[in-house]
């Protein structure tokens, strides 16, 4: 991961892919790659866990001409369980059927794949996706990237420097922020910000609070690297804290709202409540971050994974002339006119790869660089708030050289960062 510091200009350029799928940036520089439309293409999958199985189906759903040819993760049970799993689906298994010699393990395992694909799919722990994005545009492999796409900010500059170079080449990056993909949502963010249905925005409150998610327990023979990374979800250097890993689908939103452009400051509360035990790693299990942009907007945020407690997701939008919802699709406007989307919903998750392979194929390549990475910083702008406890500038948060995570991937000891103390730990 490079540790250059960035040019705000330069990261702050907008893609032509801001808002959903309608817009897409055609290749100036080179021709784009794997074109016509009958083209079988072979799709590769690294990270074997249920994300990424998902993420399989989804596209061999969206696309019959598309073959599954090799899985890669960092432990070989996961890849075989994947393998197994993808035979059990009638429908799709002639297409899902990987040769066991295609079937890779280990930290290098994800080169193996990209190397067998034209198309590959990046699901593992976030930590890693900067340098597998990396690899697989500089052998020209068309990537459908997982949220979120780094832990830090040396790893989202990097993402943006593969996603340029992307551009350059005519190849195709898709995010899985799939919400941009959802046809009620693209809809209900028209009627708002093209159609100015409720006017002006004022503010956003936008929410991520649910329950608890998964633990894979521990071993007597794992060392303690590979029982991070089989629970990653509860340590920083791998998920980025859940504000990042989970709820940066709200945030995603939020920045959609708001043009894709950065705040200029946040301040955050956060801690653990519930999950204070070693297990759960060094993350929080809530937030709230309040963010302000240039224009004087601010966006109301809070997330938790926390048991027992009342859940809600959605983006409550004020404007001058009314509100939205915007996952109910709902709108209602200060003189009580409403609105509610009631057109077709077919699976966000199989339609951004429907999207995804019409570019392929049609040569007009798709690259959400600007907003995943936009979106990812976003979030990890949050956790830096609510971790120090202070309130920081979008341009100290974005230039920052703290890299999470270890220098070198060995199976040995690796410590558990010290959770974080509001006043106590430092902006790097």
């Amino acid at each position: 991961m490079t540790r250059e510091k960035p040019d705000r200009r330069t990261f702050l350029k907008t893609s032509s892919a801001t808002a959903g799928t309608a817009a897409f940036a055609p290749a100036l520089l080179a021709p784009a790659v794997h074109t016509g439309h009958q083209e079988m293409l072979k799709l590769g999958l690294v990270g074997c866990g249920g994300r990424g199985e998902g993420a399989v189906l989804n596209a061999l759903s969206a696309d019959a001409n598309v073959k599954l040819v090799a899985i890669g993760d960092t432990f070989r049970d996961r890849a075989l369980i994947r393998q197994a799993n993808f035979l059990k689906n009638e429908e799709l298994a002639s297409r899902a059927t990987v040769a066991d010699d295609q079937v890779f393990d280990g930290f290098e395992s994800f080169k193996k794949v990209v190397d067998a694909s034209d198309v590959v799919i990046l699901a593992t722990p976030p930590h890693f996706r900067p340098e597998h994005l990396a690899y697989a545009v500089e052998q020209n492999k068309h990537c459908f990237v997982e949220k979120p796409i780094a832990v830090d900010a040396p790893g989202v500059r990097a993402v943006q420097k593969s996603c340029d170079i992307a551009k350059e080449k005519g190849i195709s990056i898709v995010s899985g922020l799939c919400w941009r993909y959802d046809l009620g949502i693209q809809e209900t963010m028209r009627k708002i910000l093209e159609e100015k249905a409720i006017g002006e925005i004022v503010s956003i409150e936008s929410s991520y609070n649910t329950g608890t998610l998964w633990h894979r327990g521990d071993q007597e023979d794992w060392s303690r690297m590979e029982y991070q990374i089989r629970n990653w979800l509860y340590f920083n250097w791998l998920s980025g804290d859940h504000i990042v890993e989970q709820a940066i689908h709200s945030l995603d939103k939020t920045a959609w709202l708001m043009g894709d452009v950065p705040p200029v400051k946040a301040m955050a509360l956060g801690g653990r409540q519930q999950r204070t035990d070693s297990k759960w790693g060094d993350i929080f299990d809530h937030f709230t971050v309040f963010y302000e942009y240039a224009s004087g907007q601010r966006v109301y945020f809070t997330c938790r994974q926390q048991a027992d407690t009342d859940q809600h997701t959605d983006e409550l939008v004020l404007g001058t002339k009314g509100q939205a919802q915007v996952i109910k699709h709902r709108i209602k406007t200060n003189d009580g006119e409403k609105w509610r989307y009631r057109g077709p919903k077919p699976s966000m998750y199989v339609n951004e790869h429907v999207e995804f392979f019409k570019s392929i194929r049609s040569g007009q390549p798709i690259n959400n660089g600007h907003y995943m990475c936009n979106s990812t910083m976003l979030a990890i702008m949050g956790r830096m708030a609510a971790y120090t406890g202070k309130t920081l500038t979008w341009e100290e948060c974005i230039t920052s050289t703290q890299r999470l995570g270890p220098k070198e991937y060995t199976w040995g000891d690796v410590p558990t960062s010290p959770v974080a103390i509001p006043g106590v730990t430092k902006v790097l």
